[in-house]
């Protein structure tokens, strides 16, 4: 992800979810040690998909991931999630972590379908809807 990139990504933020993180957490994080911003990019639509990991020693965890919600069901979100798992193994992550709505059906196949387990459930842990989410993890 590039500056250039992030407007772009905010507005697919703001599609897909409740609570979408502002333009500036995703300036922040540019260029900051242990963070990989990856976006998925159409030649004519521009970016279409991006991912936020965070990697410290052999742990990772996926703190944010999202498609345009026009474009979903097309195996975007399976690319995306794949070049996270190589970025995550390129970095030495043995272990990756996730959170994810519970109500989350596409998601939560998505992940299985890649290797993630679920771990834990976190009570409460999104807003708009208040929702639990379930923990998942992989080895990348």
């Amino acid at each position: 992800m590039r500056e250039e990139d992030v407007d772009m990504v905010v507005g697919i933020e703001a599609e897909a979810f409740s609570t979408p993180w502002r333009r500036d957490t995703f300036l922040n994080l540019i260029d900051r040690p242990g963070i990989e911003l990856l976006v998925l990019e159409d030649r004519t639509e521009g970016v279409v998909g991006y991912a936020v990991l965070w990697c410290i020693l052999d742990q990772g965890e996926l703190a944010n991931v999202a498609v345009t919600p026009r474009l979903r069901g097309k195996g975007l979100g399976r690319r995306i999630m794949s070049r996270v798992m190589e970025v995550a193994r390129e970095r030495g992550v043995d272990k990756l972590y996730l959170e994810v709505r519970a109500s989350n059906a596409a998601a939560l196949e998505l992940y299985r379908s890649l290797g993630f387990v679920e771990v834990g459930i976190r009570k409460g842990y999104y807003d708009h809807p208040k929702e639990d989410a379930r923990i998942m993890v992989a080895r990348p």
